[in-house]
């Protein structure tokens, strides 16, 4: 490698100097040269916007939305659009660059890219949303396209709001257009086995660790951080083949119970309780802190970023950690946990269920054909299990953890493409030829 810039000064809870961390000891492993380390490092495109916008009150409110696009040298960007307080464009920025890794990790043929914007969904009605929606769509309409960029629900956003988004979309363009978008409500094109799909591909994830370790599902413990939509379906599945869940939490706090709890309960009294599981009486009431350290053989974090820090990584007693979340996981982290033998499937790889099915959404819609929900679960699996496989054995091969075996794996394959595309692979060849 002709020449890399020093490693950058990582700070406590900055999920975008993580990725570039990682991302900077996966190209020395790789010994990436110059040239595309500077293209991989940087975002192709970022992109800021104020929204103002007519509250039901009839104030107006101005909010201000980002999308970032990390890259496009695998295909179309790829990314969800977070509805969030705490959205900022370094977490935006981080975020599409785990979504390029991510789709390259498990052979997706897809850039990566982010949308958010700073809001609290939980104060704003329905009809502030959807004009919220309609806004931020109008603002990327050049940025948006089936071939282009692709959005999907995140974080405070759904599919009603994917619906609004395509729909305003179409109508700019004067047409339907359901593939600009993934995430829809079935009726719209969406896919079915897309809502489960991420904690499905975390479960997935799970099983394959659990095998390739010689540990027997079957009464193997669990403790999720996190019961929305990813971490709910990942404890329903794993329980359904046989794993124990012990604990469960949300912001409300953590819930354990040593015989297991009945999943299937807890997401029904969260569904009826305004997506909440406060007083849950199916469990002893623990904090998310108690939850961390339980000693359990699968720790799940599926909330938000930086969960796990250098601050409470010691504390950690599973054996193992799938990554449901989106960075969840702190550089500073990971040293802590390798020094401890915890072995962390990353979130690139553990909860890229998502991102699969999607993509299988935007072929469907292409082809104006719907797949069964039994051939889009058995494909997503194929996928995840062998994106699996082929990051184990790159971890064997250069003796490095799963998580900087998945950013050599994504990192190499973005890189390799990019050459080809660039024209420089062909010049090599030539070179190599003449000399």
């Amino acid at each position: 490698m002709s020449y890399i810039e020093p490693a950058p000064i990582i700070h406590s809870k900055d999920p975008l100097a993580s990725m570039m961390k990682r991302f900077h000891v996966a190209a020395e492993h790789l010994q990436l040269d110059e040239e595309i380390y500077n293209v991989l490092k940087s975002p192709a495109k970022k992109i800021i916007v104020s929204l103002p916008i007519s509250m039901d009150d009839g104030s107006i409110r101005v909010f201000e939305g980002y999308r970032v696009i990390h890259s496009n040298i695998l295909g179309p960007s790829k990314g969800g659009l977070r509805f969030d307080l705490r959205v900022n464009l370094n977490e935006v920025t981080a975020l599409a660059a785990w979504m390029t890794w991510k789709c390259a990790v498990v052979d997706i043929p897809y850039g990566g890219a982010k949308g958010g914007v700073c809001c609290d969904p939980k104060k704003m009605s329905f009809s502030e949303m959807e004009r919220l929606t309609r806004a931020y769509t109008q603002a990327m309409h050049d940025v948006f396209g089936p071939d282009k960029d692709i959005p999907a629900p995140d974080v405070g956003t759904g599919p009603e709001h994917m619906a609004w988004l395509m729909d305003e979309y179409s109508r700019a363009r004067g047409m339907t257009i359901n593939s600009v978008v993934t995430g829809k409500p079935i009726i719209l094109g969406g896919s079915l086995g897309r809502i489960e799909a991420t904690g499905r591909g975390v479960m997935i994830s799970t099983l394959s660790l659990l095998t390739k370790f010689k540990v027997n599902p079957f009464g193997a413990t669990i403790a999720v951080q996190g019961f929305g939509n990813v971490g709910s379906w990942a404890a329903y599945l794993l329980k359904e083949r046989g794993c124990k869940v012990l604990a469960i939490s949300d912001i409300a706090g953590g819930y354990y119970n040593k015989k297991g709890i009945d999943v299937g309960k807890a997401i029904t009294y969260r569904n009826e309780n305004n997506g909440s599981l406060q007083n849950f009486k199916g469990a002893d009431k623990i904090s998310n802190k108690e939850l961390l350290s339980l000693k359990v053989d699968v720790l799940i974090p599926a909330a938000m970023e930086d969960s796990i820090t250098e601050e409470n990584a010691s504390d950690i007693s599973a054996k193992f950690i799938v990554e449901g979340a989106n960075g969840p996981t702190s550089y500073k982290a990971d040293d802590i946990l390798l020094k401890n033998q915890i072995v962390a499937v990353p979130d690139i790889l553990a909860n890229a269920g998502g991102v699969i099915v999607s993509y299988f959404e935007w072929v469907q819609n292409r082809m104006g054909f719907k797949w069964t929900k039994s051939r889009v679960n058995r494909r997503a699996d194929i996928i995840i299990k062998q994106g699996f496989n082929s990051v184990y054995s790159i971890s064997k091969k250069y003796n490095v953890s799963l998580r900087i075996a998945a950013y050599i794996s994504a990192i190499d394959k973005v890189s390799r493409t990019y050459k080809y595309r660039d024209g420089s692979f062909t010049f090599q060849k030539k070179n190599a030829k003449n000399s």
